[in-house]
């Protein structure tokens, strides 16, 4: 059950019709040619999907995370690749909201609500994977400014944002590793290269870019917040509305599987039945209709953990995992339904499962979310 007030509950609505009504007719030809979906984003963002994370008085108000979630699985149930768009977007804003300067949030979070500004967080780089403490990317302070070396990869929105955010290190030498790294909101400019776009499996549309950083020059004030150091700090609680994002991606990737095999299901027939009497196939839809439930329930827990301000790394990170190896569990059971047409591009449950990917890998492994998980546990129930 969800606690949405009549707001919230209007804009889930809205969100869906909007799915329903352009989303899902066109996602399939877009995702196959690649093609970057610009009316469908110019929509989101009459919508106000760009500024749900943005508080008064710079966006029209922020909503829960729980509305987040559900307007994310919405999106995602069209075409997760649109999620894709926002959800970076939603965490550079999360941090600018939570961390920024006064002249920072002012600077960036109406044209950020709007969505005439896209923002992107850039954290891994290439060989780092999940260590985000062993980054290479250098901030060295110059006079007033700062000049920024290194490279970024993996980076949803790159092409087009107008702001990104770079975990970066400036101090090379604080003890421990993670107290040298810091946060700088950059604007592409000279020496910032988009070197090139990444083929991947599925997320098309989205482009998903490697960044080269030579002898970029920002102001200081482009440091997030007041002080050096708190930048691995503040990612962290970004990366848990991220985190959330992502599970609630799989949601959406998930119910789509799940609506498409109920209704093969119930169309086609063999040995003069409808497929879904057969006990296998029944048993299928009972199991994906079961894990999917819990996993939205595990969604809204975290986003309601979230919103108490006190810290949800463990409940972020069990969404995530969770509600990612059930949408791969219900992309693959949606194949089988399906049978040889599930292996078809003509068919929709085929992108379903080369979506499902990105959520077990994305925004920290699944392995790293356990890592997570456990520590936690443990720092939550030491023995006495």
């Amino acid at each position: 059950m969800t606690e949405l007030n009549e707001e919230e509950s209007a804009m889930v609505a809205l969100v869906r019709e909007f799915v329903d009504r352009e989303v899902r007719p066109a996602a399939r030809d877009l995702e196959h040619a690649n093609a970057y979906p610009e009316a469908l984003i110019e929509q989101m963002k009459r919508l106000g999907v760009f500024g749900l994370a943005i508080p008064e008085p710079w966006g029209a108000g922020m909503v829960s995370t729980q509305c987040f979630a559900l307007v994310t699985e919405e999106l995602s149930r069209g075409w997760m690749s649109l999620a894709g768009a926002m959800g970076g977007h939603t965490v550079v804003a999360t941090l600018i909201k939570l961390y920024g300067t006064p002249a920072q949030q002012d600077t960036y979070l109406p044209r950020m609500a709007t969505g005439e500004l896209r923002a992107a967080m850039a954290l891994t780089e290439p060989g780092g994977g999940s260590d985000l403490q062993a980054i290479r990317t250098v901030a060295r302070r110059d006079g007033g400014c700062y000049v920024i070396s290194g490279s970024k990869t993996w980076i949803t929105n790159a092409r087009r944002a107008g702001l990104v955010a770079l975990l970066c290190k400036t101090d090379l030498s604080a003890p421990p590793a993670h107290g040298g790294i810091s946060i700088v909101l950059a604007e592409p400019g000279p020496g910032f290269e988009v070197s090139r776009d990444l083929p991947k499996l599925g997320y098309k549309g989205i482009e998903s870019c490697e960044i080269t950083l030579s002898d970029v020059t920002v102001p200081e004030s482009a440091l997030l917040g007041e002080r050096e150091g708190e930048g691995f700090a503040q990612m962290m609680r970004g990366l848990e509305i991220g985190r959330i994002q992502v599970a609630s991606r799989a949601l959406g990737v998930a119910q789509a599987a799940l609506d498409d095999s109920l209704r093969y299901a119930q169309q086609r027939e063999a040995f003069g039945k409808p497929i879904w009497q057969h006990q296998s196939i029944g048993n299928y839809l009972a199991d994906m209709a079961t894990r999917l439930t819990a996993a939205r329930q595990l969604v809204l827990y975290a986003a309601r953990c979230y919103d108490s301000g006190l810290r949800a790394d463990m409940e972020a990170g069990m969404a995530k995992l969770f509600a990612s190896e059930t949408a791969m569990q219900i992309a693959l059971d949606a194949v089988r339904i399906h049978g040889g047409y599930g292996y078809s591009t003509e068919f929709d449950v085929e992108r379903y499962f080369r979506d499902a990917p990105l959520m077990i890998v994305g925004e920290g492994t699944n392995e790293i979310q356990r890592n997570v998980i456990a520590r936690q546990l443990i720092q939550r129930n030491p023995v006495v």
